[in-house]
């Protein structure tokens, strides 16, 4: 893998471009069309169906009964929906409502979960929320399929704000974002992005005699505009006063390093270190970097000049959803072209895409957002792993209503025929 310094530059950030290379042999990396086994109900993002839209899947294991696992989904305003692995809906929970008439109500953005986290003298399984409403995180305890409720809600009723001071900013919906857990001895760690900014957060949670909070323990802001080769400087186009968001992140489970997707700009590698944030790289920008354009206020839409040709060849911009399948490989939706890319987790070398096509039990995916994969096998579904995508156009459309949900596979439909590895060949999630 090569690496070629990029000039780029903002707020103290260390900055480089990290190549992804294509494989060494010079083959071409193979393109898949596969199908998915199981979908979710769909959710209807109007009125009659409660603002349900689809946004982001985690996946929690059961451990002691693999095929009682649960998918866990957040439909923003309509909060967060609860699967089996035949995509039953098991539990839904609604988001808390606004702390005053005036003042935004909740709207679940990402969810995952972190296993084995210390709460007082016991451990727990938690799914942890992003919402992008109240500018808070939510923290629910996994209790499984046969408890009372499967998800618990064990957020303390005090929890700060992520991102801003006052309520009257969180109503400007520059709010906690995307999100990604990690755990480390027992300590759940959490990086959330910021909407509409450049900022990243790292959150420790922590038990108190009121339920779970958190404390912010880090900021990072990636950059906001670059330098192009040929020396004019680029910021992505947006209505004014809003930054080139992140919403897809992941920690690689081995190397504690953290994958960042900047929608408009690029994949990015940011080392964490002692529980900070590290160096940022651009492992590859997207086809659009670099695309000047103009936002006019009067149709609330930016207008665009042709390609100067500085971005990458595979991400078709949004750049989203991210997930780590073992110890083997980084998954990447491009949102732009519905597509999702492979890469080598330790080389970061380009392996191939798949694209999940209209099967004989589910229509395809367009336009997804996020991804969420385990290693660990299931069931006779689900025996090397499963892979759960969001689909932000269900069809068939119903009555005229357009629709989303969340599409299941196994990871067997993946990895034959891009050739992958369908043994797992690391530890499971705990």
């Amino acid at each position: 893998m090569s690496r070629h310094p990029l000039l780029l530059s903002a707020a103290g950030v260390a900055v480089a471009l990290l190549a992804a290379a294509a494989p060494a042999n010079g083959a071409t990396p193979p393109r898949a069309a596969v199908t998915a086994t199981v979908e979710t109900p769909a959710v209807f993002d109007d009125e009659a169906g409660g603002n349900a839209d689809a946004d982001d899947p985690a996946i929690w294991v059961d451990p002691r009964r693999p095929g009682r696992s649960l998918v866990i989904g957040t439909l923003k305003e309509g909060g967060l929906a609860v699967y089996d692995l035949a995509g039953r809906e098991l539990q839904r929970i609604a988001p808390p409502p606004p702390p005053a008439a005036d003042d935004a109500p909740g709207r679940f953005n990402n969810v995952d979960v972190a296993y084995g986290v210390r709460l007082g003298r016991t451990t727990a399984d938690l799914a942890v929320v992003s919402d992008r409403g109240r500018d808070q995180l939510r923290i629910y305890r996994i209790d499984g399929v046969g408890a009372a409720r499967p998800l618990v809600d064990v957020t303390a009723p005090d929890v700060p704000f992520a991102f801003n001071a006052e309520q009257a900013a969180v109503n400007d919906q520059s709010t906690a974002y995307g999100l990604t857990t990690t755990v480390e001895r027992g300590t759940a760690w959490v990086v959330a992005s910021r909407r509409s900014a450049t900022q990243l957060g790292l959150f420790r949670l922590v038990n108190t005699a009121r339920g779970v909070s958190y404390q912010r323990a880090d900021t990072l802001s990636l950059p906001g505009s670059f330098r192009l080769p040929n020396g004019t400087t680029w910021t992505p186009c947006d209505e004014p006063g809003v930054g080139p968001q992140v919403e897809g992140v992941v920690v690689d489970p081995v190397t504690g390093v953290l994958y960042a997707a900047q929608e408009d700009v690029a994949l990015w590698r940011i080392d964490l270190r002692n529980h900070r944030f590290g160096p940022a790289r651009i492992v590859e920008k997207v086809k659009e970097f670099g695309v000047p354009g103009t936002y006019d206020a009067a149709s609330d839409e930016c207008v665009y000049g042709a390609n100067p040709g500085y971005g990458g060849t595979r991400i078709t911009a949004d750049v989203e959803g991210l997930a780590v399948y073992a110890d083997r490989y980084l998954l990447v939706s491009s949102q732009g072209d519905s597509g999702f890319l492979v890469y080598d987790r330790k080389t970061l070398v380009y392996l191939g895409r798949y694209d999940v096509v209209d099967g004989a039990a589910t229509d395809g995916v367009q336009h997804s957002d996020g991804t969420a994969v385990v290693h660990t096998p299931l069931s006779a579904a689900f025996p090397a792993g499963l892979l759960v995508v969001h689909d932000g156009e269900n069809t068939p459309e119903t009555e005229g209503r357009e629709n989303t949900n969340f599409k299941f596979l196994d990871w067997r439909a993946v990895a034959k025929p891009l050739r992958l590895a369908v043994t797992p060949s690391a530890p499971g999630p705990r």
